[in-house]
Order: structure tokens, then C-alpha cells, then sequence
């Protein structure tokens, strides 16, 4: 896994920098555990376009991924390492010794051949997912469920992973890269290890045509706006906004907290981010 650095010609190329993919071992999907991921454009059941700058965008198949891990102690063997568009992570595809296939999010470390299995029973090593009870302090893990049995919901993106800090009256207390320390439920499950694909914060995009393969659309600053269009637009030459950034109806930006107050799970966040 490394990055690579493009040569500078043509000029639009001098900064783009992507993945060399050496870990990929497979470049074609399994069909059956795909679906259409069909584009919404930022739009709602309505047709009316609720999150802005998004549209176009390469086509992509939705690889159905197994977040929840359920078939206990049943062993499973990686049978190749692939690349998913629709995530920054590498994804592995596993088979279990009774022939079923399903798609997992790739640990860091993990290769073909190796063995990985859920459930309380598994050993402790990479890849394997089971309750956090059964963890040993200080482990790093990823996939982490918030719910029991809902499947995983935090440390899913590339390089993310939590620490195992303590457990206590039920509970494992989680350390995160951003010094969040949060309380999970101890018959949650994790998946032991750090995800895959760590060196993806270090690749550059370089050029404006590679957001709009992601899909992402310009942005157009709102002092560059008139005043109907944006409360910071407008104005005799160049102004700065004269204002605190705010969104174009009005709402500030750039520092305001958007986590709903009192919120239900605020009793399980033992430390806030940073």
C-alpha cells in the first residue's frame, strides 16, 4: 500500500497523487452480492434538491457489505482483497467453510488465505469480530456497534480504529483519535484491528475533474453572490461578508455546534473531542 505521485504532463496532472492498489488482488466484483446504487443528486422523495453540490459522478455498484457478522464460529477464509468505490476502506471478500460468500471491511494486515471467524469463541487476532467483553484493554478495533446486534456503525473509513480503554458496569470505554471517550455496551460487537487503506488522508485529488467523478459539484463562495442569493453577497467591489459565515438562509457556519442538545446518547460520552 503506497501512494503514487503522477508525472506533470499534461499540466492539469502535476498534482495528483492516487493509491498503487498493491494490496487489490481481484478487480471484478462477485455479482450476486451487488446492487444498483441508483444517484439522488442531493435530492429528496420530492425532487427538491436538499443538499447542494452534488450530481454526475462515475457509475458505481453497491457492494453489500456484512457489518454485522453473525455467523458465529463458523471459519472463513479470504479469498481476495478488493477495492470499493463506494468507501475510502479496502473490502475482502470471505468464504465460510460451508460455501457462503459475503463481503467484509478489510483490517489493516489482513491477506489472502488468511482465516477469520466471528463469535465469543474466535481467537484474538485481526480480522475476527466478537463482544467487547471478550477483548483483551488495550486492543484496537473497528466495525464497533452502538446498538447490540444492530450492526456496526463507527470506525468503518479507512485508518479508523478505537482503543479499548476499560471495562466497567457493563460497559467498555473507547478511546478515539479525536480524544472522544465514549461508553459502549460490553455485548457489542467489534472487529479486532485498524481499517485498512491507511494512507488514503495522504492522496490528492489535484485537479477539479476528480470531484466530479465523486460526484461533487463546484462550490460558488457567497460573497462572490448577489444579495438575493446570499445574506453575505453583494456589495460596491470586493467585500469580505461583513458578517459571521452563515449559510444562504442565514444560519452560521464555520465553528457553530450542529449536535442536537440533549441528546439521548450525551449520557455515554464519558470526554468530548477535541
Amino acid at each position: 500500500m503506497g501512494i503514487k505521485k503522477a508525472k506533470p504532463t499534461p499540466l492539469s496532472r502535476r498534482y495528483v497523487s492516487f493509491s498503487t492498489f498493491e494490496e487489490v488482488t481481484n478487480t471484478t466484483p462477485l455479482k450476486s452480492l451487488c446492487e444498483s446504487n441508483n444517484k439522488k443528486s442531493g435530492r429528496n422523495n420530492f425532487g427538491r434538491i436538499t443538499v447542494r453540490r452534488r450530481g454526475g459522478g462515475h457509475k458505481r455498484l453497491y457492494r453489500i457489505i456484512d457489518f454485522k457478522r453473525c455467523k458465529d464460529d463458523i471459519e472463513a477464509k479470504v479469498v481476495s482483497i478488493e477495492y470499493d468505490p463506494n468507501r475510502s476502506a479496502r473490502i475482502a471478500l470471505i468464504q465460510y467453510l460451508d460455501g457462503e460468500k459475503s463481503y467484509i471491511i478489510a483490517p489493516e494486515g489482513l491477506k489472502v488465505n488468511d482465516r477469520v471467524m466471528s463469535g465469543n469463541n474466535a481467537e484474538i487476532e485481526i480480522g475476527n469480530c466478537m463482544q467487547m467483553e471478550k477483548m483483551p484493554l488495550g486492543s484496537q478495533v473497528h466495525n464497533i456497534e452502538l446498538k447490540i446486534n444492530k450492526g456496526a456503525q463507527i470506525a468503518r473509513s479507512a485508518g479508523s480504529y478505537a482503543i479499548l480503554m476499560a471495562k466497567e458496569a457493563g460497559f467498555a470505554l473507547l478511546k478515539f483519535p479525536s480524544g472522544e471517550l465514549r461508553k459502549v455496551h460490553l455485548k457489542c460487537r467489534a472487529t479486532l484491528g485498524q481499517v485498512s487503506n491507511t494512507d488514503h488522508e495522504n492522496i490528492t485529488l489535484g485537479k477539479a475533474g476528480r470531484s466530479r467523478h465523486l460526484g461533487k459539484r463546484p462550490k460558488v463562495r457567497g460573497v462572490a453572490m448577489n444579495p438575493v442569493d446570499h445574506p453575505m453577497g453583494g456589495g460596491e467591489g470586493k467585500t469580505s461578508g461583513g458578517r459571521h459565515p452563515c449559510t444562504p438562509w442565514g444560519v452560521k457556519t464555520k465553528g457553530k455546534k450542529t449536535r442536537t442538545l440533549h441528546k439521548l446518547s450525551d449520557k455515554y460520552i464519558v470526554k468530548r473531542r477535541k
